[in-house]
């Protein structure tokens, strides 16, 4: 299998007619047949209210690639009605600012990229729904995400390990998952879901080098991304 002809950097996929008009998870909300809890396999919020907080303290729900921002915001109308609202912060990060008006209390919706954007807390929980099919550096991603868990906090994500590539565009297999459970992840590789419990610097033996975004439909049956990396020596991540 030949080099992809071109692979894109992060200001150019953003561009890119495939990630610009994705709506994968533009509609989805909190509960449902298109929802959040169907797709990641639990309720957020029960997730969330079921935290032991420290006195003072607020449990904190980072949602990563979060369309327009329903279900953080119908999260928050659930946390309301139960009283519970000051207990929780929520917090979306979307590349497109595109998000549904914000009731008063609610979530707060950030326009980033997950590359450039850093947190001003640790998160109990962080989810993305179908939005790292849509990520160059995926791995990066990931890596970023777990130093945002709080010591006890869930990150749970779907996952194509299908679209990490090796540079001659070969699917990089075995090695990679070998690599992200080594780490710390956890993959379901027939539900195509990674999580890991617990926030911690993690490195992986991967050098990211860019994505091409000429991938095809997924099996989500909807055009993706596909990042390649250069696989390091061990000991040199």
């Amino acid at each position: 299998m030949g080099t992809p002809q071109r692979l894109l950097d992060d200001e150019r996929l953003a561009a890119s007619s495939v990630v610009a008009n994705n709506a994968m998870n533009r509609e989805r909300g909190l509960a449902g047949v298109n929802s959040y809890a169907r797709e990641l396999g639990f309720d957020p919020v029960d997730a969330l209210l079921a935290v032991r907080l420290r006195p003072g303290s607020r449990a904190g729900w980072l949602d990563l690639c979060c369309g327009r921002g329903r279900a953080l915001i119908e999260g928050s109308r659930r946390l309301r009605d139960a009283g519970a609202l000051d207990r929780v912060e929520m917090v979306g990060l979307d590349l497109v600012d595109a998000f549904d008006p914000v009731p008063a209390g609610g979530p707060t919706l950030v326009e980033g990229a997950i590359a450039q954007w850093a947190p001003h807390r640790a998160f109990d929980l962080i989810t993305c729904v179908h939005g790292l099919h849509y990520v160059g550096d995926v791995l990066g991603a990931l890596t970023r995400a777990a130093g945002w868990l709080t010591p006890a906090g869930r990150l749970v994500a779907d996952f194509d390990a299908a679209a990490v590539r090796r540079p001659d565009g070969s699917p990089a297999g075995r090695r990679l998952t070998a690599a992200l459970r080594a780490a710390g992840f956890d993959h379901d590789a027939r539900r195509r879901r990674i999580s890991r419990t617990g926030g911690a610097e993690v490195r992986l033996p991967y050098a990211y080098l860019g994505a091409d975004d000429r991938a095809g439909p997924n099996y989500t049956g909807q055009p993706a991304v596909h990042s390649h990396y250069r696989e390091l020596p061990a000991g040199t991540s």
